[in-house]
């Protein structure tokens, strides 16, 4: 991958041209030439939005945060996955498909291997960072499942989810320790890490299935008492309303009797 070129004291850096996609495709390059060549926690929007040649002004209407660029990366990682999948796997076990699936990713993250480790070292040290990177990574998992034809909804789904961003992250430590272009420590955690997986979704499918009838009952008592609540509401709205309709009438029937009779009363 390019690092970007160096200069001489007193020198202007310069700017890189825009890429054809235009300001957003060059904010996102210039953040991955600058994680590449420095921390990433000392790269700054102005830093990035000098690397690209773009405004302050052009940067904030592109994106409201260092991290979105960081999520517009992924989804640009996400695309090369995704565009023209290979189809010769589709016949094999879930479990393979996943496999080739990420092994493509690897392969996409390649050019980008020395900013995408800075970006990790960062986001190691930066308990919010985490967070954030976390969501964007769970989305492009979402979207690596349902490339292997892995379903993703529902709260076995949210399992897959989480526990397959986990183990993505062990699988892009151990591809720090291969050698540029080589996959072979990544692609040996992602065995490994597939086959937890696989244990534990299988032992999480089945409490699902044991568990349905009792969910579901739980879902229709929940039901059930809801309706009845709101039905209950409903009434005691409807005794207020006719105490209510009753007290105004008996007040305008003692009236029109004090009217009727000027010497009542105390």
């Amino acid at each position: 991958m390019t690092t970007g070129e160096t200069h001489t004291s007193g020198e202007a850096p310069r700017r890189a041209a825009k890429p054809a996609g235009g300001t957003r495709d060059a904010i996102v390059d210039a953040l991955l030439r600058l994680a590449a060549r420095r921390e990433f926690a000392d790269t700054t929007i102005s830093d990035i939005a000098r690397e690209a040649g773009v405004s302050l002004a052009d940067f904030r209407d592109a994106f409201p945060s260092k991290g979105a660029v960081l999520g517009a990366f992924l989804r640009r990682i996400d695309r090369k996955v995704l565009d023209d999948l290979p189809t010769e796997h589709d016949a094999e076990p879930s479990r393979e498909r996943l496999y080739h699936v990420l092994a493509r990713r690897l392969e996409a993250l390649e050019p980008y291997r020395d900013a995408v480790a800075s970006i990790n070292e960062w986001s190691s040290k930066d308990p919010l960072a985490a967070t954030a990177l976390s969501r964007e990574v769970v989305n492009s998992m979402r979207f690596m499942l349902e490339a292997a034809d892995i379903e993703s909804d529902g709260p076995v789904g949210a399992l897959k989810l989480q526990g397959l961003a986990y183990a993505w992250k062990r699988v892009l430590e151990a591809w720090r320790e291969d050698r540029t272009g080589e996959h072979s420590h990544a692609l040996t955690a992602l065995d490994r890490e597939l086959d937890r997986g696989e244990k534990f979704i299988d032992r999480a499918e089945d409490f699902a299935r044991v568990t349905e009838p009792f969910r579901s009952l739980a879902h229709r008592m929940f039901d059930g008492f809801r309706h009845r609540s709101r039905h209950g509401h409903d009434r005691h709205e409807h005794e207020h309303e006719r105490h209510e309709h009753e007290h105004d009438h008996g007040r305008h029937d003692e009236h029109e009797h004090g009217r009727g009779h000027p010497h009542a009363g105390a």
